[in-house]
């Protein structure tokens, strides 16, 4: 993905946002089905799951347990439509506390107190799955040399509207102005400056693009020029509409629809030096981010649950209808690192869980795949893009009661 935004701190779900505007019809037919109120569940077996017995059980239970702890601080509600009472929930993490962490126990526990459901009424690929991940990328702490792209704080200005402010404005973030809500800054007007002065600026990069892409992944590692690394999480947007510039490139001419993938992006930013500023501005939406220390640095930035992302076990899913901490059994094609050159891909079957969202993951089947960060996983995150069957695992009473079996 490029990712949309997620709507909480943490990382935004669903990268590929570009992408999301060329949906496929197979996405285009999931997409409508999410919006109708009497999605039917259907009760699976986890023999139903070809390729079950031979996951990484393992590594989706660590990543369970930091979802546990999570659910247990109760700091956010639940809405999902599918969620399950929280006593539920609560009585199943401590469960996993004492749970082994090898394959094979972890299996056992999973299939002991879960039950597989799912909206799609055949095996068939629907839905849409994509990817996203953590750029890493070199910047300085002070603007000099081709260091001229600024990484920016949320600015004190910027303010969540009520819910009557967000009428009056047109958009759920802003300014308050003389006593009335209207629009925060655009891109074009941050950047000519706005806020200018006002010692907003975190970190320099020396890639246009690269500060571009780092706001549509919400979060990034910064390799200093002065040594060392640092890791910025999102926190805040503009409010200001989102437009996808693969989107406005497709129409344009400039890329084929066919072609079109994040590193198509870059190459016609770099080839275009003299139009890549005026192409962005496309996009008004602006993103801002704060300084994190992270407890694990072999994970990832913080989702939007609130709990760092596992590569390739972290999901942000539509939290419409699926709960936070949810494992969750896809199978799809991913790109085969072997062969991105030719566009090859390869299966993929995994027990991932559900810990993030975005704006642009949006459908009951629909699922944004953490790939992890650096360069491997930047190429293969931005050319992820295919239908897939998707399984939820939910506590055995409510899926029953869910499904009515």
């Amino acid at each position: 993905m490029m990712r949309s935004y997620s709507r909480n701190r943490g990382m935004f779900a669903g990268i590929l946002a570009f992408v999301l505007a060329l949906l496929p019809p197979f996405a285009a037919q999931t997409a409508a089905m999410s919006t109708k109120a009497n999605v039917r569940l259907h009760l699976l077996r986890f023999s139903d799951l070809p390729g079950w017995g031979d996951a990484d059980h393992a590594a989706a239970l660590a990543a369970f347990k930091r979802s546990c702890q999570a659910i247990r601080s109760g700091k956010r509600k639940e809405r999902a439509r599918f969620a399950p009472p929280r006593h539920l929930w609560l009585n199943i993490c401590a469960e996993a506390d004492r749970v082994a962490g090898n394959t094979r126990a972890a299996r056992l526990f999973f299939e002991r107190h879960f039950l597989p459901v799912s909206p799609l009424f055949s095996r068939r690929p629907a839905g849409l799955f994509t990817g996203y991940y953590e750029p890493e990328v070199e910047g300085s702490l002070t603007r000099h040399g081709p260091y001229q792209y600024p990484l920016l704080a949320r600015p004190d200005d910027l303010v969540r509207f009520t819910p009557r402010q967000a009428r009056l404005a047109g958009t759920p973030f802003g300014r308050i102005v003389r006593g009335r809500p209207v629009p925060y800054f655009t891109r074009r007007e941050i950047e000519e400056g706005a806020l200018s002065g006002r010692g907003l600026e975190i970190v320099w990069l020396k890639s246009l693009a690269d500060a571009f892409f780092v706001q549509i992944q919400g979060s990034a590692r910064v390799r200093l020029v002065e040594g060392g690394v640092i890791r910025l999480a999102f926190a805040g947007k503009s409010g200001r509409p989102y437009t996808p510039v693969g989107r406005v490139l497709v129409e344009r001419g400039e890329i084929p629809r066919e072609e079109m993938s994040m590193q198509a992006i870059r190459r016609w930013l770099a080839a275009h030096p003299d139009k890549a500023r005026a192409l962005l501005w496309e996009n008004e939406s602006y993103v801002f981010f704060r300084r994190v220390d992270l407890p694990d640095p072999r994970l990832g930035a913080y989702g939007a649950q609130g709990v760092q992302l596992a590569p390739f076990v972290s999901l942000a899913v539509d939290n419409r209808f699926w709960p936070y901490g949810a494992p969750v059994w896809l199978e799809t094609r991913i790109p085969d690192p072997g062969a991105l050159a030719k566009g090859k891909t390869r299966p993929f079957r995994r027990l991932m869980i559900a810990q993030d969202t975005g704006s642009a993951i949006r459908g009951i089947v629909r699922g944004d795949i953490f790939f992890g960060f650096g360069e491997k996983a930047a190429a293969l995150a931005g050319r992820m893009n295919a239908p897939g069957f998707m399984a939820v695992l939910l506590p055995r009473a409510h899926a029953r009661r869910l499904t009515r079996r």
